[in-house]
């Protein structure tokens, strides 16, 4: 591999990192330039994404369980019948809808796992696995179509 490929996964490692917290921040462009390239295996470049991505998303659980175990709720501090239904709808449906972490505003699914005190190992497992298809799908998709 060479240095400039090795530059741009760097570069796609951090991008897709910060993708998956709350900064404002996009990993597709580089992705998608980086596919066309051809400076490294589509492979690799999925990899690369999906690791880093579901990485950021784990920071993310983390900065939001420690913030929610955190002075009983002062980090957050909401009614307790609004908690009460999110925990509720969290019991329900909070682990399957971080299938959807991928979509914009995905983060805050996260965000309600690290709150909600998910399993860390089911978390990130789903994580991984809605990561990882998320970017094998987009490259299929744009080496398919444009390829």
């Amino acid at each position: 591999m060479t240095g400039g490929a090795m530059v741009a996964l760097l570069g796609l490692a951090a991008a897709s990192f910060a993708a998956a917290t709350p900064l404002p921040i996009t990993s597709e462009p580089l992705f998608i330039g980086l596919l066309f390239s051809g400076l490294t295996l589509p492979v690799v470049t999925v990899m690369v994404a999906a690791i880093a991505n579901t990485a950021g998303s784990l920071f993310t659980y983390a900065l939001a369980r420690a913030a929610g175990q955190a002075g009983g709720g002062r980090y957050m501090p909401m009614p307790t019948h609004w908690r009460d239904r999110l925990e509720t709808w969290y019991a329900k449906w909070g682990l399957w809808a971080l299938l959807f972490s991928w979509i914009p505003g995905g983060d805050l699914l996260v965000v309600l796992a690290g709150f909600a005190r998910a399993p860390v190992m089911i978390v990130t497992l789903i994580l991984t696995l809605a990561k990882t298809a998320r970017f094998a799908v987009l490259a299929i998709l744009t080496l398919g179509l444009f390829g």
